[in-house]
């Protein structure tokens, strides 16, 4: 059974940080491209990471870029995001994704995902 289960999402201020945790079974971990996306309330989807099945190379939406980081660890099969200086517009269901064989350009499009969370909430609020 195919399972990505992300958690430590919840209430924090603006310019706090949280790190979200994607836990992952039940398919080759490592042989997935995995990504962050999120999705805001009456919004479409957004791509926020992405990080390399391999090489750990990793990519960011320019709207987070230099506060949020991305990383993986294939022997717990086990994705983080840390989020810093969050702002409201950061508020959003966030869902992690794995795409075998993916690129930057296919999990930016977020069109062709195997797996998908079933996400957890972040709300940046005062």
């Amino acid at each position: 059974e195919v399972q990505l289960v992300e958690s430590g999402g919840g209430l924090v201020q603006p310019g706090g940080s949280l790190r979200l945790s994607c836990a992952a079974s039940g398919f080759t971990f490592s042989s997935y491209g995995m990504s962050w996306v999120r999705q805001a309330p009456g919004k479409g989807l957004e791509w926020v990471s992405y990080i390399h099945s391999g090489s750990g190379s990793t990519s960011y939406a320019d709207s987070v870029k230099g506060r949020f980081t991305i990383s993986r660890n294939s022997a717990k099969n086990t994705m983080w995001l840390q989020m810093n200086s969050l702002n409201p517009g950061d508020t959003a269901v966030y869902y992690c994704a794995a795409e075998r064989d993916a690129d930057l350009t296919t999990m930016r499009a977020a069109k062709a995902i195997d797996y998908w969370g079933q996400g957890t909430q972040v709300t940046v609020s005062s």
